[in-house]
């Protein structure tokens, strides 16, 4: 075989390609997982504690790298380190690679240093042909298991290194069982696997022109290649993107020698876990078969029987390996207990019975649901294989989105629409409603709903607020819908792009399913699925490991947690998680309220000071009965409110039945308002008259606001004896005169309330820091601002130039190609914005070094960003009430991370 060899390429005399691990010594070991990938390092680390492990060699990471940078040519002196760690492999095992009477057969598998189960190719019993399997049968005394290990490998081989389909194979056996009246594989004879070998072969042929290779090196380097090149195939970079895994990780491959658990019935294969990966108990679990190979597991070609009895279903009769193999039983019981005190984490472990003897084959840090991560890791910690402190570190943050929603039931049947973007944790099932008004409607009759919406703006509140759940055709992760969604709780699925909403039908179409408004759909807003029907989910229990886990990591942070909630209910709900204050209450939100909409319109349609203050004076008690309900409901915790931040559009009457609504309560004509409206459209309102803006222009607008503030911390304090520290924030500040003139007036106002209640109650005044002119003058702004509280969101939008609504039709593209690793709407762009904000805490602290400084945008809640705002000393961040909990915990890894470095 012509291997793609860079002759220009020579190797430095130290280059080591190929690292050895057998006959109880290793090259490698654990800590060499970068170079020699999660499996290669952990067979190493096995080989030289001790433990049975077929001998074998992995070809470094490095060369999957140098593979691709040299245009899938492999480096010199490769093919001479391998041919010296395969003839070591000979003498261990005593069999030779391609001998006619005593083959030596090998596996070739993936392993990079992240695991990625299933994504990468695997082919095994290489080194067969037509006269080696010869040699296998005569030398085993068993023609059937020879032939048994050749048709998979040519199965195998033909699937990954020759792209001949499996189910060419698959129909073929199938066929076979029919014709002979079989039920399972096992039941073929040595004569109808010969046949089956034989029409395997021709199939190969058939399809790709020429006879299937029987050179046993060529087979080699075939399958070499063919793991080099799954690391780009499509299913392996969908899981990169997923899991965040970086292209320039790269594969190793490890050659390894063959033990067979498919020579009859005292051979077996399975795979074992050390803790029960979908709860986290500490009981020994897992499957086995008698007489398979390792893929018949997981293919699911025979039913696995559990390894140990307990864990048997009630009514199964098979034997459990406990029962049947008991001696080796011990021996893998025994051997699991060792690898995981070892590794000191649950332990995934596969396995091969030959003869009645063990072999590891693998071992690695064991997948676990969110819930089990949390018990194993306290578990752990109480048992004193870990320390309280490795045992946070243990637990991603993120992964308790799925404690702290309801789940769908795993066992439930589901019958899957279509899939969009996760965009906020959670399941729900409900009727559709296409409109936020019908939503409202058909919630006060006790009806569980869905907002299906081709986008939703901020008119919709009402109807998100009382649906179950939204699902959208349009937006992004950080889409309005989504936003909104994720700081109520809510589950939400944004960018569904095959869904088609006609609004004129009431009626939505997702390929070929099609829904009328009224009709049952469950979304999963943890994976963007949408199913039809209801499907039942499973409520989250927060008691027990979950809570001490945060009482750990409260005594380990640093940041404070706030929370952005916009109502007592959300308030409550972030008290419950762990907020330790508001860090964002939009007081926009409360304006499209029912009951104060109209006066807001009303003060919007205004044409003078007078009328203006008219209908000031109708919200004024409204708006303070909200902030009373917030105070109250945090409990002398401080609260943080934006005064009125979205241009005045957003508030005004769309359809015609709103418009004689508003005409009617304010006395004026239909044809005024439209006009009204004309008047306040802009070109781009998100750079227009919006923010502090309004307050410079309507001053009015937010001293009624400032008022209402303050009058509801003084009735709070009177009524319940609660003292609250009211932080009012002027967003959108570009000028330090904009914080100077609105500063004034609110204090203007503050001392006018506290000479009424001859009282004086403290409150501070400050603002977001949400455009990079501001930032860069922050140190201009600080002596009139009390705080700087960064909106990231917008601060994104205006350094990079984008808008968030819009990015996902393109973001993908930069992402491929390294432009970002993440979006920089969920994970804060370090270089770019990041610079901004740590210009503005340093200039901010140089002129008030007490100023209280915070985030308030979406990355409150993102653990990378989180851990940014801690290496900035930032006082607090704040995030949707639902991601409380994985903030405190991110908070925490911030400053575990930065001591272990």
């Amino acid at each position: 075989m012509n291997l793609p060899v860079n002759s220009a390429n020579l190797p430095h005399q130290d280059d080591q390609y190929v690292y050895y691990f057998g006959g109880g010594t290793a090259e490698g070991n654990a800590t060499m997982r970068n170079l020699l990938g999660g499996k290669g390092a952990n067979l190493a680390e096995m080989c030289a504690i001790g433990l049975p492990v077929p001998p074998g060699c992995t070809i470094t990471t490095e060369v999957c790298n140098a593979y691709y940078e040299q245009g899938k040519q492999l480096p010199h002196g490769l093919k001479e380190q391998l041919s010296q760690a395969l003839d070591r492999i000979e003498r261990d095992v005593d069999a030779r690679f391609g001998d006619a009477s005593n083959p030596l057969l090998v596996s070739v598998r993936s392993g990079s240093r992240a695991s990625m189960p299933g994504m990468m190719d695997t082919v095994l019993n290489l080194g067969l042909n037509d006269v080696t399997v010869e040699g296998l049968a005569q030398r085993t005394q068993n023609a059937r298991f020879a032939y048994d290990s050749y048709r998979r490998f040519i199965q195998m081989y033909a699937d990954v290194v020759l792209g001949v389909p499996h189910y060419y194979f698959e129909d073929a056996i199938e066929n076979l069982k029919m014709e002979q009246g079989y039920v399972l594989d096992t039941e073929a004879t040595a004569d109808d696997l010969r046949e089956l070998c034989d029409h395997y072969k021709s199939r190969v042929e058939a399809h790709t022109g020429v006879p299937f290779p029987q050179d046993p090196q060529e087979q080699l380097w075939g399958a070499i290649l063919a793991v080099f090149d799954s690391w780009m195939n499509r299913r392996a970079i969908t899981y990169r993107t997923l899991h965040h895994i970086p292209e320039s990780w790269g594969t190793a491959v490890n050659v390894q020698a063959m033990v067979f658990g498919n020579m009859g019935d005292d051979c077996a294969t399975g795979v074992a876990f050390t803790r029960n990966p979908s709860t986290g108990v500490a009981h020994f679990y897992g499957e086995y078969l008698v007489n398979a190979q390792g893929e018949d597991v997981v293919a699911g070609i025979r039913t696995p029987q559990s390894l140990t009895i307990a864990s048997k279903e009630a009514g199964d009769t098979t034997l459990a390996m406990e029962e049947s193999m008991p001696e080796v039983f011990r021996q893998l019981e025994s051997t699991c207990s060792l690898l995981e005190k070892h590794y000191k984490d649950m332990q995934d472990i596969e396995f091969t019975v030959q003869n009645h003897k063990l072999w590891i084959l693998q071992t690695r840090a064991g997948k676990r649901t969110a819930a089990a991560a949390v018990k194993i890791a306290i578990d752990m910690a109480q048992e004193g294989l870990i320390s309280q402190h490795e045992a946070l570190l243990r637990v991603d943050p993120l992964a308790l989105d799925q404690l702290l929603h309801p789940t769908l039931d795993p066992n439930a049947p589901k019958h899957f629409v279509t899939r969009g973007l996760p965009a906020s944790p959670g399941a729900a099932s409900g009727r559709i409603v296409f409109s936020a008004d019908e939503a409202e409607i058909r919630a006060k009759m006790g009806e569980k709903l869905l907002l299906v919406r081709i986008e939703t703006s901020p008119e919709d509140i009402h109807g998100m607020h009382v649906a179950q759940g939204i699902l959208t055709a349009r937006g992004g992760m950080t889409s309005h819908a989504a936003v909104v969604a994720r700081g109520m709780g809510k589950p939400c699925v944004s960018g569904a792009s095959s869904v088609h909403i006609d609004y004129k039908t009431r009626t939505m179409h997702a390929g070929a399913h099609q829904f009328s408004e009224g009709d049952w759909i469950t979304i999963d807003g943890a994976t963007g699925d949408v199913y039809e029907g209801v499907v039942p989910t499973i409520s989250a229990d927060l008691s027990g490991d979950f809570e001490r886990l945060m009482h750990w990591a409260d005594a380990v942070r640093t940041l404070k947690i706030r929370t952005n909630a916009d109502t007592p209910e959300d308030a409550k709900v972030a008290r419950n998680f762990g907020a330790e204050g508001i860090g964002l209450c939009r007081t926009e939100h409360m304006f499209f309220d029912a009951q104060k909409i109209i006066a807001v319109r009303q003060m919007i349609l205004s044409e003078t000071l007078e009328e203006r203050q008219v209908a000031l004076a109708k919200i004024l008690p409204m708006q303070r009965q909200d902030f009373i309900g917030i105070f109250h409901a945090m409990h002398g915790l401080p609260v943080t409110i934006r005064l009125l931040d979205p241009p005045l559009h957003e508030f005004l009457p769309r359809s015609e039945h709103e418009m004689r609504e508003v005409a009617n309560h304010a006395g004026i004509s239909i044809e005024r308002i439209r006009e009204r409206a004309h008047a306040l459209h802009e070109a781009n309102p998100m750079l227009g008259h919006r923010g502090c803006r309004l307050g410079i222009t309507y001053p009015e607008i937010y001293t009624m606001q400032a008022r209402a503030i303050l009058e509801a911390a003084y009735a709070v304090r009177a009524e319940h004896n609660i003292t609250v520290l009211p932080e009012i924030m002027i967003p959108l500040v570009m000028h330090p005169d904009e914080v100077r003139i609105l500063k004034n007036a609110i204090d203007e106002v503050a001392a006018d309330v506290a000479q009424h209640h001859k009282e004086v109650l403290p409150y501070m005044v400050g603002t977001m820091i949400e455009l990079p002119r501001a930032a860069l003058l922050a140190g201009a702004i600080a002596p009139h601002a009390q705080f700087f509280s960064f909106g990231t969101n917008d601060l994104t939008q205006t350094t990079l130039g984008i808008s968030r609504d819009d990015a996902g039709s393109f973001l993908g593209a930069y992402k491929k190609h390294g432009m970002f690793d993440h979006d920089p709407f969920v994970t804060l762009d370090v270089e770019g914005v990041g610079q901004l904000i740590h210009l503005a805490c340093e200039r901010g602290r140089a002129v008030r070094s007490d100023i209280k400084l915070g985030i308030c945008g979406e990355h409150g809640g993102d653990p990378a960003s989180i851990a940014f705002c801690h290496k900035m000393g930032m006082d607090y961040v704040s995030c949707s009430p639902f991601r409380v909990p994985i903030a405190r915990l991110a908070a925490a890894h911030a400053v575990l991370k930065e001591k272990s470095s």
